[in-house]
């Protein structure tokens, strides 16, 4: 496995050859995360996102040696966003999750915290996960352990869209938003409680992504255009995983 060594400068970045590796790599770090935080605390809480990495880490996950040894009893599983779609759908985080891992290893059905985007209003179900996770972690600014976040070629995390109402949200957990080319309402964290996180990590894989990471990371700041960017973890913590092809028009890449 390769990949460039993680530079000293805020954020970091690592690069591997391709999107296995990357997926490999994830799935050590959320092991490596799973393994200390219930050491040193009894438990390790994690939100997921969708999209193909993050499944391809999860399938790894479910298979040896992670299924046999993480410590699943302890680990709490949350989501960054989620479509408003029932649990069955095939756009749903939460189907991706229990499909790839969740249903193939000894998680309790009480530790995994989907966001219940089908049974109310949106707002409401907003307000519902908001208040499921205020309730777990007993406070009104959540810490998860780890937050892992994708990025879209158009510059959005979570369902943290370009120009969108969320995207100003800094006083709630989770929120209702409404994105126009999608035609869509989506559930998602706020970048306030992403920013709270022990440890967040950008897994991102792909050409089509190249141009606007270099925008995010190496441009000015525009989160109206490049939501990723309102992305700094008060930890310091924030880890971009990415792939050669999505890496390839970053400067510190040209130069390897």
């Amino acid at each position: 496995m390769n990949s460039s060594e993680a530079s000293d400068v805020y954020p970091q970045t690592e690069v591997y050859d391709n999107p296995q590796e990357l997926a490999w790599a994830a799935a050590l770090r959320f092991a490596g995360m799973a393994e200390q935080c219930v050491s040193e605390r009894g438990k390790f809480t994690v939100a997921l996102s969708g999209g193909s990495t993050p499944r391809a880490m999860l399938a790894l996950l479910a298979q040896k040696p992670f299924a046999d040894s993480l410590p699943w009893n302890s680990i709490y599983f949350f989501w960054g966003d989620e479509r408003c779609v029932p649990p069955d759908h095939a756009d749903s985080n939460y189907r991706m999750a229990r499909e790839a891992l969740l249903a193939k290893v000894a998680v309790p059905q009480e530790n995994i915290f989907r966001v219940h985007a089908e049974d109310q209003n949106h707002e409401q179900a907003a307000d519902t996960y908001s208040a499921t996770i205020r309730q777990f972690f007993n406070s009104e600014t959540p810490q998860f352990d780890l937050i892992f976040l994708g990025m879209g070629a158009d510059g959005h995390t979570a369902s943290l869209f370009p120009g969108t109402a969320a995207l100003q949200i800094t006083d709630r957990i989770a929120a209702a938003n409404f994105v126009e080319k999608l035609t869509a309402w989506r559930i998602t964290l706020t970048a306030q409680t992403i920013n709270h996180a022990r440890q967040v990590i950008f897994l991102v894989a792909g050409e089509e992504k190249a141009a606007v990471l270099k925008e995010v990371l190496e441009g000015k700041r525009q989160p109206e255009t490049y939501p990723s960017q309102l992305i700094h973890p008060v930890s310091q913590s924030l880890l971009w995983m990415l792939d050669e092809a999505a890496a390839s028009l970053l400067s510190d890449s040209e130069n390897e």
